[in-house]
């Protein structure tokens, strides 16, 4: 079943892997085999195995908890998808197994909707997308996830109209317990309480401390021009649901598409790592956006409504410099918060004029 992945990629050093199976060489290892065995080996049930009773899942288009709910929506997935495969681009990690190992897995999934899905029936279309899985790992199992994927490019590739879609998702209740609509308060609190003063960037060899940096000031600071401290003229970006940009002039424009739709935006960097499973300089970052849809660059009208995004960037760098990005975030999900806040804005005007 394993012979798929026997090993991690040569030159990897993960360090102590103290509590794990000793069949696992090091963390990429781990992510490889448990990954394969769980989606194309179709060995579910290993869910259980390796992740936690307790593990919180954050993703921006729901919230669970624990190895039966990971069992249960990977099921779902299967089936309508089953042959689903997982590519694995690049992980990146970072900690240590007494604090907890994070892995940063950035995959390209390729997969034939073959059944039912969230989506509607089946199409039988071939789609591909990407995902960013950033997993924390302790004595042989994932006690916390945050998982961010590309689904407003797996809908277009569907046929699914996105807007009539997320007006469906916001007719439905955010979940049972009101745990989800918590943590996108509490998020939308904690980032917007970022500092607008611009930082001063550290030494040309301190990667992740440089990137983290240049994000606050372009997005808190509202220097977008730091783009071209960031990133080499030549520059490419790989951004969820879009064309490449290319250059580092159209890069600009991504940010700045972003910044009209939330004029008030800011950004937290949540972690930071940078040992690649690849050859070559790689850091990974983990970030939430909080800002008022108060701009109509994107997502239609603005509602005023409080929009969360969970996002995360893989950054290849050559010469202290992004040359390539690759940055996932779930926008169908951040057009569903919009459908919502105009549902609820819907809602209140009916019941004035009554």
């Amino acid at each position: 079943m394993d012979n798929h992945y026997d090993s991690a990629p040569a030159g990897t050093d993960t360090g102590s892997m103290r509590g794990f199976d000793p069949e696992f060489t090091d963390i990429v290892d781990y992510i490889l085999r448990i990954t394969y065995r769980i989606w194309e080996g179709k060995q579910v049930g290993l869910c259980r195995d390796y992740y936690s009773e307790d593990c919180p899942v954050y993703t921006l288009a729901g919230y669970t908890e624990g190895a039966e709910a990971v069992t249960q929506n990977t099921m779902r997935t299967l089936s309508a998808f089953p042959d689903r495969t997982l590519h694995a681009d690049n992980i990146i990690w970072g900690g240590n197994d007494e604090d907890g190992i994070h892995s940063s897995h950035l995959i390209t999934t390729n997969m034939t909707n073959l059944g039912p899905s969230e989506f509607g029936e089946a199409t039988g279309v071939q789609a591909q997308i990407q995902v960013i899985a950033h997993c924390v790992c302790k004595e042989n199992r994932i006690v916390e996830e945050w998982l961010v994927r590309d689904n407003l490019s797996l809908a277009l590739q569907l046929g699914v109209d996105p807007l009539a879609y997320a007006r469906e998702q916001a007719r439905k209740p955010l979940d049972a317990k009101g745990t989800f609509a918590r943590w996108l308060n509490d998020e939308h609190t904690r980032v917007s309480t970022s500092g607008r003063e611009r930082q001063d960037y550290p030494a040309q060899d301190e990667h992740e401390a440089r990137i983290s940096t240049a994000l606050h000031n372009i997005w808190n600071a509202r220097m977008v021009g730091d783009c071209h401290l960031l990133y080499a003229e030549n520059a490419r970006l790989h951004a969820s649901a879009r064309d490449d940009y290319d250059g580092v002039d159209n890069i600009v424009r991504f940010y700045l598409e972003i910044l009209g739709s939330l004029p008030d935006a800011r950004i937290s960097v949540d972690y930071t790592c940078s040992n690649a499973m690849l050859e070559g300089n790689y850091i990974a970052a983990r970030w939430v956006i909080a800002g008022t849809h108060s701009g109509a660059s994107l997502w239609g009208e603005p509602t005023h409504a409080p929009i969360v995004i969970l996002g995360e960037s893989h950054y290849r760098l050559v010469d202290g410099k992004v040359m390539e990005e690759w940055l996932v975030f779930d926008e169908l999900a951040v057009l569903t918060q919009v459908a919502r806040a105009r549902l609820a804005q819907s809602e209140n005007k009916e019941g004035d004029d009554r």
